[in-house]
């Protein structure tokens, strides 16, 4: 049986489809936090506010889609100096924006500490994790140059739990004041990969142990950080009378590759 759908529930279904992301989104690191995932959500940041102003930014509906295919390892000559937090992608520009009030996370240098991936959609891989050189300065582009040659942490396949990957490592040692954590997550299952920056702030004062990590979405809902307006999106949608049948068609909509 065909449900009818009022024209104006039917343009808030465009709208809250586009809001929710694509289909064929997959992940970004939310401990410590990345950027993509602190503007996943709201605009409480002021770094989040001036990326999400940049034109065609795709950034928050597919904050965990910034992947690009067919790198194959080659990351240093497929994305550009300048642009390693979009991995060179136009929709991801804003989060290159080099400024000092990104979201940050309080880390101990050479602490054991969890990291925690966001897995939207499960994929095998490799996650290789690098941190700036000493004198970094956030005020600067991220280049190249300014992380270290080879990664202090690399992890192949962990488990997925709680929609998370987990993954137990050493944080650096040698580094004091605000620093950027890049993950590059490789596919072995699919040829993309995928690219994170986290802000993070070296100090000796900092309790042992994680951040807080982004609240884990409401069960049989999309996974998402916390924040984001898929939910609010949904209750409008249901008010507005276009039924359980649209919403299950949403929900249709973010089904695995």
């Amino acid at each position: 049986m065909r449900h009818r759908i009022t024209s104006a529930a039917a343009g808030l279904l465009l709208s809250i489809s586009m809001i929710a992301g694509p289909a064929d989104a997959h992940g970004a690191l939310e401990s410590p936090l990345s950027r993509a995932a602190a503007c996943g959500g709201t605009d409480t940041y002021a770094a989040c506010r001036a990326a999400l102003k940049v034109a065609g930014s795709a950034v928050p509906g597919e904050w965990d889609n910034l992947r690009v295919a067919g790198v194959a390892g080659r990351d240093r000559r497929v994305v550009p100096d300048g642009k390693l937090c979009s991995g060179g992608l136009p929709g991801f520009r804003g989060l290159d924006l080099a400024r000092t009030d990104w979201p940050a996370t309080k880390l101990r240098p050479g602490a054991a500490f969890t990291f925690r991936y966001r897995g939207t959609i499960p994929h095998k891989g490799t996650f290789r994790l690098y941190v700036t050189k000493p004198g970094y300065d956030p005020a600067e582009p991220l280049r190249w140059s300014s992380l270290e040659r080879k990664p202090f942490l690399t992890v192949t396949d962990p488990r997925l739990a709680d929609g998370s990957y987990a993954f137990k490592g050493r944080l650096p040692t040698g580094r004091t004041g605000r620093h950027l954590i890049y993950t590059i997550w490789q596919n072995s299952d699919t040829p993309d990969t995928y690219y994170s920056c986290s802000d993070v702030v070296f100090t000796a004062a900092a309790k042992k142990g994680n951040a807080p990590a982004l609240q884990p979405p409401a069960q049989g809902g999309p996974a998402a950080p916390a924040g984001v307006p898929w939910q609010l999106g949904v209750a409008v949608l249901l008010a507005a009378g276009a039924g359980t049948a649209a919403f299950a068609g949403l929900r249709a909509g973010r089904r695995r590759r």
